[in-house]
C-alpha cells in the first residue's frame, strides 16, 4: 500500500526568513532603513516625518540624523581651527615649519574622518538592509531619545 504522507524539510522550515514589514512609504523595512542614511540628514529627516509607526525604519532615520549631523560638526570645527592656525601661523616666517607640520597633522586627521566616516556609511546602510538595527555607541542613545 502507498502512503498518504508527504515528507516534511524541517531543517528549510527553520530558516524560513519572516518578509520584511511594509511601511508607510511602500516600502520594506529594510528598505527604508537603508534608505534613510543614502543623503545623510536630509533621507533620514524625509523617512522620520514620513513614517510613524515603524519603529526600524524610525531608529535608522534618527540615527542618520546624528550621525551625519555629528559628520558634519566635526568637519567644520577642523575647518575652523584648520584656517586658525594657517592664520596664525603664517604670521611669522620663523613658525613656517611648524605650520607645515601641523596642516599636514590636520589633512590626516581630515582624510582618516573621510574614510572613516564612508565606512561607517557603508556599513550602517549594509546592515540596515539585512533588517538587522546596529546602534552605534553614542548616536544610538541620542537616536532613541528622538524616536
Amino acid at each position: 500500500m502507498a502512503s498518504n504522507t508527504q515528507d516534511v524539510d524541517l531543517e528549510a522550515e527553520r530558516t524560513v526568513k519572516p518578509e520584511p514589514a511594509e511601511t508607510e512609504s511602500g516600502l520594506d523595512e529594510n528598505v527604508a532603513g537603508a534608505l534613510s542614511y543614502l543623503f545623510g540628514f536630509v533621507s533620514g529627516l524625509i523617512f522620520f516625518v514620513i513614517e510613524d509607526d515603524n519603529q526600524f525604519v524610525r531608529f535608522h532615520a534618527a540615527q542618520s540624523i546624528v550621525v551625519s549631523g555629528l559628520a558634519v560638526l566635526a568637519f567644520i570645527t577642523l575647518s575652523i581651527v584648520g584656517v586658525v592656525f594657517t592664520t596664525i601661523m603664517s604670521i611669522s616666517t620663523s613658525t613656517f615649519i611648524i605650520g607645515t607640520l601641523i596642516s599636514l597633522l590636520l589633512g590626516l586627521v581630515w582624510l582618516v574622518l573621510t574614510l572613516g566616516g564612508f565606512g561607517i556609511w557603508v556599513y550602517l546602510v549594509v546592515t540596515a538592509y539585512q533588517g538587522k538595527t546596529t546602534r552605534l555607541p553614542v548616536v544610538a542613545g541620542i537616536a532613541d531619545k528622538l524616536v
